[in-house]
């Protein structure tokens, strides 16, 4: 039954239809076969019941936090910052294409925000400066990905609600994996320019002058990172209520910078409403899906299937991995989460393994979620820097520069497996 699902799921996505319509229709489809329909008039008091979230406030807020960002140039501001400081290493400023979706991420908590708004701010330089376009589009790609593991992120907040798991907790353990991430994302760049200089394109010039009087654009995205991750952690709000502190901030930034304006605010809120309705309709309708799974003891019948395969937590988890890798090349990443992860989480749990919690987990399957966003042939994040492409090109080009980037992503999941205190450290440092 498990094997049908997937294969439903996936016949449905590769046939075009929208991600929330599959899900709800296998949703109805498994009631009415294995259920008799029973559960569908359930529907309206599962939605009620999850809807009062206060959790899921978060997600509209922090979607607006990063579409003021971007709208009132404060995104713009930062870039330019960041390639004054970073781009002297070998890639130039594919460096601070990684920077500054780190930055950004800290502040936005979306993958796409991250890599459409760095995105739109770097591609001219390509063209410019003389840079190898393929790993350039790749840099901007898989740093984009960053922006739902390093808090604040909407992904974990929508696997805290999944797993009952400590959404402080998942924030403080993304941020050393983040962290070491973008070091070697980094760290690919200089390999890959040290191998083939040209591809590094023409040195910016600056000096300590211009680096100096460049500080001040850095601020912004920094202060926002304190306030929202700050006010969390001080005990004086909780993720719900620092989105909202953060969204307040960006407003007097955006009003501070003279970009606060009615046509600003209102192209904000409509991209908020656009993003955030085709997020809560997927989650609404993964949510069904889970509630009909649980009935027909599939969650049960997985962990025993598991079992029984008599394989120790090392390739318990390896062979998860290799899933979701094989699962994240035709699902979309948010969708893949939500539908998987209440099988899942509960075979992690089982494993008996103090170093595999859920605190643990959530960054690994993040970390699974960032892989499959710069997988193709779904990979979403490719697709959003393929559309930025003024000039065109062949979809290849960035499939094929974010490869290098997937093998360094590959390279950090292994290590999480391998020390799982890379993500654990800091949350046990702080509440245990």
């Amino acid at each position: 039954m498990a094997l049908t699902i997937i294969v439903g799921l996936l016949i449905l996505v590769l046939a075009a239809v929208p991600v929330a319509a599959v899900l709800g229709i296998l949703s109805f489809v498994l009631d009415h076969i294995s259920m008799g329909g029973s559960l569908t008039p359930a529907l309206a008091e599962i939605y009620w019941d999850k809807s009062k979230e206060f959790i899921l406030v978060a997600v509209p807020m922090f979607i607006l936090l990063g579409e003021i960002m971007l709208r009132a140039g404060i995104a713009q501001r930062m870039y330019g910052a960041v390639i004054q400081w970073i781009s002297w290493l070998p890639g130039g400023l594919m460096h601070a294409n990684i920077g500054s979706c780190t930055i950004f991420a800290a502040s936005s908590g979306s993958s796409v925000a991250t890599a459409a708004t760095v995105g739109t701010v770097a591609y001219p330089e390509i063209e410019a400066r003389g840079y190898n376009e393929r790993l350039f589009l790749g840099s901007l790609a898989a740093g984009g990905t960053i922006g739902i593991l390093v808090p604040p992120s909407i992904n974990l907040i929508i696997y805290g609600l999944l797993t009952d798991t400590s959404v402080p907790e998942l924030y403080l353990a993304g941020i050393i994996p983040g962290i070491v991430l973008s070091s070697l994302f980094m760290l690919a760049i200089f390999v890959a320019c040290i191998y083939r200089p040209a591809w590094g394109g023409t040195k910016v010039e600056t000096t300590w002058a211009q680096r100096i009087k460049c500080l001040p654009d850095l601020l912004p995205p920094i202060l926002l990172f304190m306030a929202v991750v700050g006010s969390i952690y001080g005990g004086i709000a909780t993720p719900t209520e620092a989105a909202s502190i953060g969204v307040c901030m960006a407003v007097l930034i955006a009003a501070y910078f003279k970009t606060l304006n009615w046509e600003m605010m209102k192209a904000a809120f409509e991209g908020t409403m656009r993003t955030t309705a085709m997020i809560m309709l997927i989650v609404f309708a993964a949510i069904f899906l889970n509630f009909v799974l649980g009935f027909m003891g599939i969650t049960q019948a997985m962990l025993n299937f598991i079992r029984d395969m008599g394989l120790t937590p090392v390739q318990t988890v390896l062979l998860i991995i290799v899933f979701y890798l094989f699962l994240g090349m035709f699902m979309e990443t948010l969708s893949m989460m939500l539908t998987t992860v209440p099988i899942v989480f509960p075979i992690i749990m089982a494993l008996g393994v103090p170093e595999f919690s859920d605190v643990w987990f959530g960054i690994l399957i993040t970390l699974l979620m960032e892989a499959a966003l710069i997988t193709p042939p779904i990979g979403v994040n490719l697709y959003v820097i393929q559309g930025i492409r003024l000039r065109g090109g062949e979809f290849n080009d960035v499939a094929i520069g974010a490869i290098p980037f997937l093998i360094a992503m590959l390279g950090m999941i292994l290590l999480l497996v391998a020390f799982p205190n890379i993500a654990t450290w800091l949350p046990t440092l702080v509440y245990h």
